[in-house]
């Protein structure tokens, strides 16, 4: 395996989203992620990092230079690094009431400023701040025109103070949220705050596969109705046009796999649906369509995602708990590297 970019990521949240009190399942704890991550290996190759949840009881977003140190130290020990951190925004809301606004403003520049600490202190060589508007689908469409404008007035805000903190946000296409519930309202949102070096586009091959079919916004669907999923040709044709609208804002990109059906479990509303790599129902071929984002309209590699991730929120405890399932994932990733990544 000779190349060593993009970095090999997991995700930490998958332990906490949908997850806790009033679910099905209890949290799994931070350091239990870390040490499923650190044992995969496969062919002598294991993660290189993980990308981190700043909400607690993972990692408090109120976290102090000393507990930010003392992370840092652990993740340090364990030989990985951390990437993407997911901003805890969702106490706020990107097109709510001016609290409700300046609360969302306020996580963000929390996490900024966490993200910022973490590079300092060496243990964070790349990754972005992944937000959302934090506002369901129905409340935006009250007021599409209008709620659309107050996103990208919050975002402009957003991307004002990550410049400060010498960071890049990332907006997170998932059905779930109001105003980037579709490719073409995310192009809307991301066109609007027109701020390509401060915010970009986070692509996460679950989530965005749910834009292909409509889901929450039919108008914007690109697949046929009743699609027949062994019309290889179709698809390959709608997936082009989703990623050549979106590649050329992606900074941040999951590695996932989707069966076509959407979840949602605990507070978290119901989004693409996460699978495992090799579920027999999955509809993704993994390393052709992480291509559509990793590479140009020309398929030269783009080489501007310098870490990718597996995200695999809300997969069961029992399914995270089993050895077996990182290695899968692992070697997934592995595939996907080696198909479009470097060497440095």
């Amino acid at each position: 395996m000779s190349n060593t970019f993009p970095k090999l990521h997991n995700a930490a949240w998958p332990g906490v989203v949908g997850k806790g009190p009033d679910t099905p399942e209890p949290i799994i704890e931070l350091s239990t992620m870390i040490d499923l991550t650190t044992a995969a290996c496969v062919d002598g190759a294991r993660f290189d990092g993980i990308d981190l949840f700043l909400s607690a009881p993972h990692v408090d977003i109120d976290s102090t230079d000393d507990d930010l140190k003392r992370l840092a130290d652990t993740v340090t020990a364990k030989g990985l690094a951390v990437g993407s951190l997911v901003a805890p925004v969702w106490s706020g809301c990107a097109f709510g009431g001016e609290e409700k606004r300046a609360h969302w403003l306020d996580q963000v520049r929390k996490a900024c400023r966490i993200g910022q600490r973490l590079r300092e202190l060496g243990v964070r060589p790349s990754g972005v701040v992944r937000i959302d508007s934090s506002g369901g689908v129905a409340d935006w469409a009250k007021d599409p025109a209008g709620n659309t404008r107050m996103i990208i007035d919050s975002f402009k805000q957003a991307c004002d103070i990550a410049e400060d903190a010498g960071e890049w946000l990332a907006a997170e296409g998932e059905i779930c949220w109001g105003g980037m519930h579709s490719w073409r309202a995310m192009l809307d949102v991301l066109e609007g705050v027109d701020r390509p070096k401060a915010l970009g586009f986070q692509a996460d091959l679950a989530h965005t596969m749910l834009y292909l079919m409509g889901y929450n916004a039919p108008e914007a669907r690109i697949l046929p109705e009743n699609f027949d999923w062994s019309d290889t040709a179709t698809f390959r044709a709608a997936y082009t046009k989703l990623a050549t609208a979106l590649r050329p804002w992606t900074i941040d990109f999951h590695v996932a796999q989707n069966d076509a059906t959407v979840k949602g479990q605990g507070s978290h509303d119901k989004t693409g649906r996460h699978c495992l790599p090799d579920d027999p129902n999955g509809k993704l071929d993994i390393v052709w369509c992480a291509g559509q984002w990793l590479r140009d309209e020309n398929g030269e590699l783009t080489q501007t995602i310098r870490h990718i991730c597996w995200d695999g929120c809300m997969f069961t405890n029992e399914v995270m708990m089993r050895p077996g399932t990182w290695n899968s994932i692992l070697g997934a990733m592995l595939k996907v590297r080696e198909a479009h990544g470097w060497a440095e």
